[in-house]
């Protein structure tokens, strides 16, 4: 019999750590983006539009929204201007979301 952990681990697709990796690193993104000059919400847009592809269940679309605020409130409790350590975690953060949407479109797309 499998207990509920391990059911809910068999509905969640295959790239469900990758996904919820992104979606931290897109909270991270929308704050430091933001922190330094950009105006908008872009990685907020990004976010909605992959939980609206994926059409998740209530628990865990709970789990990729906190792991999303989490990476925003990781950043906002250490920068509150935008210095060349933000702009490096910007710089480190782009490409490591880039490697993760390419790696989880190619392998797993449809």
């Amino acid at each position: 019999m499998a207990t509920p952990a391990a059911a809910a681990t068999a509905n969640e697709p295959l790239y469900e750590a990758k996904l919820i990796r992104l979606a931290e690193i897109l909270g991270s993104l929308h704050y430091l983006r933001n922190l330094c000059g950009e105006q908008g919400s872009e990685w907020r847009d990004r976010m909605n539009a992959i939980i609206a592809a994926e059409k998740p269940e209530e628990p865990r679309r709970a789990r990729i929204i906190a792991s999303f605020n989490r990476g925003y409130r990781a950043f906002s409790e250490v920068y509150s201007s935008c210095t060349d350590s933000a702009v490096a975690a910007i710089d480190r953060y782009m490409k490591e979301g880039e490697g993760l949407s390419n790696e989880i479109a190619t392998r797993y797309g449809n």
